[in-house]
């Protein structure tokens, strides 16, 4: 049974999947490593979900304000023998639940190119490629992406500028 808590960076299960998540990110990002992990710190990220399968921590995710309107999905990450069972969609779901009820009009994220599996979660879930933004502008090992997640917000949005 899978169970969301919204929480925030000083949750200790949280903090100790980001440790699992750092750890599979250095791996993966090789020397990129030290470039990327300087946008993943957690403190101040007051916007956390973790999830748990029967009870055990096993997956987490969090939004950070990006501009007014922008939240940034931040820190998605479950244990590699948790994967499979849908607690990313769940945690991802929630995320933007969340996100709306901020007023957030979309979210938008960045991941590896080489994480095939959460590319295909995030188009999936309606999440579209987009321009690599900010800091990750011209770095060939990101792939950004972006979804509405509340049209009001969005037509509101665009009818007062």
């Amino acid at each position: 049974m899978i169970k969301l808590i919204r929480t925030d960076y000083t949750n200790p299960d949280f903090i100790n999947l980001v440790k699992l998540l750092d750890d599979e990110l250095r791996e993966n990002d090789g020397d990129a490593h030290p470039f990327y992990a300087q946008y993943n710190k957690i403190e101040n990220i007051n916007n956390v979900v973790v999830g748990y399968f029967d009870d055990t921590p096993a997956a987490c995710g969090a939004i950070k304000k990006y501009t007014d309107d922008i939240a940034e999905v931040k820190r998605m990450f479950v244990i590699p023998g948790f994967r499979g069972k849908g607690i990313s969609k769940s945690v991802l779901k929630e995320l933007e639940s969340w996100a709306d009820e901020l007023n957030y009009s979309e979210c938008i994220l960045e991941t590896g190119r080489k994480q095939t599996t959460a590319i295909t979660l995030y188009q999936s879930n309606g999440y579209d490629l987009i321009p690599n933004y900010g800091q990750y502008e011209g770095k060939e090992l990101s792939v950004c992406m972006k979804k509405i997640i509340n049209l009001n917000n969005e037509i509101n949005k665009s009818q007062t500028t």
